[in-house]
Parts: structure tokens; sequence; C-alpha cells
């Protein structure tokens, strides 16, 4: 007995599928949905570099109930499926090794601006972050050699917003405590302004 079967494969899955194909076809450059267009973006070393300091000053500070992310897929809506460079969740959402995880997971999330990301770290980040109600967003700039720092999300985006030039320290109060990363040993692109 034949059998047809209604398959319909959503304009979501058909990206998820064809961003996964390209993840590892172009080594040196990180792949994310935003607004419905897969964008790949290079990665210099100042980036890596970044995320490292990070995730080393932040392991320190963080209970053993918080664990991190690090460009894993989260899918925020039908048009965006971002890969935080860093991100803090739950330690047991974190050990279980998933390929994506849900945006409500996370408590922190850290972006390092590239060359290709400057609209997407600053305008669509910050609002799609905050309207999921992710407490704190930081973007460390290694081209301004600054840090953003945001909280209090809103609809429209994150209401408080402070901008840090690296050499200080960057306080963070959030749920999960008060965090400190010192920006003095951030890396800074040669040509930064």
């Amino acid at each position: 007995m034949d059998r047809e079967a209604d398959v319909t494969i959503s304009e979501t899955d058909r990206l998820h599928s064809q961003l996964s194909r390209l993840e590892d076809m172009f080594p040196g450059y990180r792949t994310e949905i935003v607004e419905g267009a897969i964008v790949m973006s290079p990665v210099k070393p100042h980036h890596n570099q970044t995320i490292w300091k990070l995730w080393s000053a932040l392991e320190g500070q963080l209970s053993d109930e918080w664990g991190f992310i690090s460009d894993v897929s989260v899918p925020f809506d039908e048009e965006n499926e971002f890969c935080p460079d860093l991100a803090v969740i739950p330690k047991a959402e974190s050990a279980k090794n998933l390929s994506a995880y849900p945006p409500d997971l996370i408590e922190l999330a850290i972006e390092v601006v590239s060359p290709g990301s400057v609209r997407n770290d600053y305008e669509i980040k910050d609002r799609a972050y905050a309207r999921r109600g992710i407490p704190n967003y930081l973007i460390f700039d290694p081209y301004k050699a600054h840090c953003v720092t945001l909280w209090n999300p809103g609809p429209d985006g994150y209401l408080g917003r402070d901008t840090l030039t690296y050499g200080k320290t960057v306080v963070v109060e959030t749920g999960i405590g008060k965090l400190s990363l010192d920006t003095a040993e951030l890396p800074v692109d040669p040509g930064a302004s």
C-alpha cells in the first residue's frame, strides 16, 4: 500500500539546514541567521582572544550552578537564530551538549564585534535580546576599544546603557551576582579609534 506523505519544511528549517552545511565549509567564518538571511562574518584573532579572556575571567566568579555556551545556536524567532560569542546559562543545561538552546536560559549574553557584525551586535541583537528578557548584554568592541553594557530589557531594546573605554573594569550587577571584567588586557585592533 502506497502512502503519500505531506512533508512541509518551514522556511526556518530550510535556513537552519543551510546554516548547518555552511558551518564546516567556511572555516574562519561565523555563521548565523539574522532577519531571515544567512550572515557570515570573518573572525580575526582578537575576536577569539577576547572571548577566551572573558570566559576565563567569568569562570572564576560564577557559582557551580552556571556554565557557558559559545557560538552555539540560539533560535529567537522565525527570522533570527543567533550564536552568541559567549552566554551564561545554567550548567545543567550546558552539560547537555546540545546544538541549540532556548534564549530564555541566558542570564548574560556577550558579543565581540567583528567588522561584519557591527549592525547586528549594536542594533538587531540589542532589540532581540531585550525583547526575550535577557537581563544583561555586553558588547566588547576591539575596533573602538570599548565595552557597552546593557541592562533593564524592554520591548524596544535595553533601557540602561553605559560605554566604558578599554582599560577600565566593567562591573555588571546580575541576578547571579556582581561580575567584574578587567578590560586592560583585552586586545585592541591596531586601527582602533
